[in-house]
């Protein structure tokens, strides 16, 4: 596979098991993974990918299954040369491989207030902008004016809010694009007053979510008017267990790998759960965890 591809200034490496760098701790390994050196070598890179060669984008991988049998192509990630921030007096500029809390962090200490939500949400800017991720009262369509991107041709274009066409979890973004930069509006506010609010996100997620888990985040979407977690609850799956997996008691739209779990037994229970949640509501979950590649029978079989 490296053969195959472009030169880059970054780092490249063939068959790198990706399980280690999820939250979950599960995965199987990408045909290629991809580091790129700055911008501009993510463009000169993807200008050249042959369009055959698929590619898979990945930030931190707190809202991730990655299924055994690996991905196939070119895995990018973005690191260093996509984390910078950029303290404006009326917002903030920041790379994909910013993390969220730390976006929310700078605008605190810069007293720019609207961003304490991102201390709420685990992952980077990235994809906290192809999810629209929300939490706390506060999400990113509500905050965003531009982001960049890069086209799997190779183009850095900008894109302002109205062309994302933001819905619940969700961005319009191209298909294969690499979010490489963002701007968030914010307004002068009370740094002790942001600090406060930010505490209190802290404690709450602290008692609420199995955030020293190995977990991902929320796993299914909340459908119009409902709570996943409620609806999980009331059909009996708070603690359900699948191989290595179980929903946590904690906070039950919250799936856990307790030690020796697969991303197999992850799926595997979540489905488990929607098919409880729909026998018993008659409400069909939608996961909100992002799960990619191939399972390992299949990859196998191939």
């Amino acid at each position: 596979m490296i053969a195959l591809l472009p030169p880059l200034r970054g780092r490249m490496q063939e068959s790198v098991v990706l399980g280690p760098t999820t939250w979950f701790r599960v995965g199987g390994p990408a045909e290629a993974l991809v580091r790129p050196a700055d911008v501009e070598d993510l463009c000169d890179f993807l200008k050249a990918l042959p369009y055959e060669i698929p590619v898979t984008v990945i930030g931190a991988a707190s809202n991730l299954i990655i299924r055994d049998g690996g991905v196939h192509g070119v895995v990018i990630r973005l690191a260093r040369g996509f984390n910078e921030i950029t303290v404006e007096a009326d917002g903030i500029v920041a790379g994909a491989a910013a993390l969220d809390v730390t976006v929310s962090e700078n605008a605190a200490a810069a007293g720019l207030d609207g961003l304490a939500f991102l201390s709420g949400i685990p992952g980077t800017i990235g994809g906290a902008v192809a999810m629209n991720a929300g939490a706390y009262g506060g999400d990113v369509a509500h905050n965003l004016d531009w982001v960049e991107i890069v086209t799997r041709d190779g183009a850095l274009v900008r894109l302002p809010n109205a062309k994302l066409a933001f819905a619940y979890r969700h961005a319009s973004l191209p298909p294969d694009c690499v979010v490489v930069r963002a701007r968030f509006r914010a307004h002068t506010g009370d740094p002790a007053m942001i600090a406060t609010r930010m505490a209190e996100i802290r404690t709450s997620r602290q008692a609420t979510q199995p955030v020293r888990a190995r977990t991902g985040g929320s796993t299914f979407r909340n459908p119009d008017g409902q709570k996943a977690w409620e609806l999980i609850d009331g059909a009996g799956c708070r603690g359900l267990v699948h191989g290595g997996a179980q929903v946590s008691e904690l906070h039950c739209n919250f799936l856990l790998n307790t030690g020796d779990a697969t991303a197999a037994d992850l799926e595997m229970l979540g489905e488990e759960v929607r098919a409880r949640v729909n026998a018993s509501s008659g409400i069909d979950l939608h996961w909100e965890i992002r799960r990619i590649g191939v399972p390992r029978a299949l990859d196998q079989a191939a």
